[in-house]
């Protein structure tokens, strides 16, 4: 049975210490699962998320994939918090009205220096897929 490198709990540890600003205002970011080369984050999006014509902003959509797939990554390799994004590219597929967003993140590899992953983010109560992003993230070497 795969196991990750830091338990659901760690990671949220980490991740509530190093990047605070991310709950700036108020908790907003609730990751709710990791697994090997996985991870589940939910955005409870409010007032400052939305964009003019009542919708998710496509920054806010970016933000959630982005900490998502860093959180997929951080969960399989350890703390490494100077494990970096070097490419992002978002396809928007759907207007998600206002409410909570869910990231479904999934590695596609996960090598010594490189990963890469794609997330799929939904609104509550539905399946369909209204942003799809794919992501490379630079790991630093080990000291």
């Amino acid at each position: 049975m795969s196991t990750t490198a830091m338990t659901l709990e760690d990671t949220i540890a980490f991740l509530d210490r190093d990047f605070p600003q991310m709950n700036a205002g108020g908790r907003v970011y609730h990751l709710e699962a990791v697994g090997p080369l996985s991870a589940r984050m939910r955005l409870d999006g409010d007032e400052r998320h939305l964009r003019p014509g009542g919708t998710v902003s496509g920054p806010a959509m970016m933000a959630l994939a982005d900490y998502a797939l860093y959180a997929a990554i951080l969960a399989n390799i350890g703390p490494v918090g100077l494990a970096v994004t070097t490419n992002l590219s978002f396809n928007f597929l759907r207007k998600p009205g206002p409410g909570a967003l869910f990231a479904e993140c999934r590695l596609l590899k996960l090598g010594r220096r490189l990963a890469v992953g794609e997330v799929a983010l939904r609104s509550a109560g539905s399946d369909d897929i209204v942003c799809h992003a794919t992501g490379t993230y630079s790991i630093p070497p080990e000291r």
